[in-house]
């Protein structure tokens, strides 16, 4: 049942993490919501370490699962977070959403036919119906140049961009997966804390090699800052929440339901972005699509 939790509240704080974003890159450029975001993961992975008591934990880790968790940390969380978010200032948040899904495949296949995880004729038509929703969304993009604020959309840019994150973030759960071999969430909680530190870290390396300002780092519009901090409070809830469903469910299981975040991501995005977003019938026959996958994968759990 905590898996199940977990994996479905991940998908909720991943879509707000989103929507927060595209508000915040009215006003701010995406490598600053970066360097605002992801140091915001450290400590609340250390709050979840305090919490669920994971000390003893970080006696078990192995150099080798060390540096898979560091790896999978700086794909994810630098360069597929900023693959992604240059996916929806391209598109927005609710049209980039569909092709970000696209990991799930990526995921499945390291799943399935690496860690042999089972496939079942449910995996099938839920996988499908999770994949046919985004898809759906996408036709008849044509028609939507504007937003009705104005903002214009890059439909090319946006699938490079969308491609690029998909491909980062179908692969950070295997390597996850992989790094916590044995272990139980604690020991996932642990990985996810090295992970960001470790995405941190790199993030300070390219800020020192790159010659970028700290005075131009430094200066981000007021608004800007406020949405980026939501952003990476809901991010970093988001991938808490996703390490310890990982910790405790397949990846067959946890990927199709974190992908759901696209549905929360058209909700979200009316609420909150409406007048930046493309929001119509077809986005919405997309979301009851993936819905309907998303309830026959969670029909095979046994949440007893």
């Amino acid at each position: 049942m905590l898996g199940l939790f977990c994996a479905m509240f991940s998908a909720i704080a991943f879509a707000a993490n989103d929507t927060a974003l595209r508000r915040g890159i009215l006003f701010a450029s995406v490598y600053k919501s970066i360097i605002v975001t992801v140091p915001i993961g450290v400590p609340l992975f250390l709050m979840a370490i305090v919490i669920f008591g994971c000390w003893p934990s970080f006696h078990e880790l192995s150099l080798n699962s060390i540096y898979l968790f560091s790896i999978a940390g700086v794909i994810h969380f630098v360069f597929g977070r900023y693959f992604g978010y240059k996916a929806i200032e391209s598109l927005g948040s609710t049209q980039a959403g569909p092709i970000v899904q696209l990991g799930l495949l990526i995921s499945l296949f390291f799943a399935f036919f690496v860690l042999k995880e089972a496939i079942n004729a449910y995996h099938i038509i839920g996988i499908s119906l999770l994949l046919l929703g985004p898809l759906f969304i996408l036709f008849g993009k044509q028609n939507d140049k504007f937003t009705k604020s104005g903002i214009k959309l890059n439909y090319n840019k946006g699938l490079m961009w969308g491609l690029m994150c998909a491909a980062c973030y179908g692969t950070s759960p295997f390597l996850i997966k992989l790094g916590l071999g044995s272990g139980d969430f604690k020991y996932t909680i642990i990985g996810g804390f090295v992970s960001y530190l470790s995405a941190m870290l790199f993030l300070v390396f390219i800020i020192l090699i790159s010659g970028v300002k700290y005075k131009d780092i430094l200066e981000i519009n007021p608004d800007g800052m406020k949405w980026f901090t939501i952003t990476g409070i809901m991010g970093s809830t988001a991938q808490l929440l996703r390490y310890i469903a990982l910790g405790i469910l397949p990846i067959s299981i946890v990927e199709p339901i974190h992908r759901s975040s696209v549905v929360f991501r058209v909700l979200f995005g009316y609420i909150v972005n409406r007048k930046h977003e493309i929001i119509n019938i077809r986005v919405l026959s997309g979301i009851a699509l993936s819905l309907i996958g998303v309830y026959i994968l969670i029909l095979q759990l046994d949440i007893s």
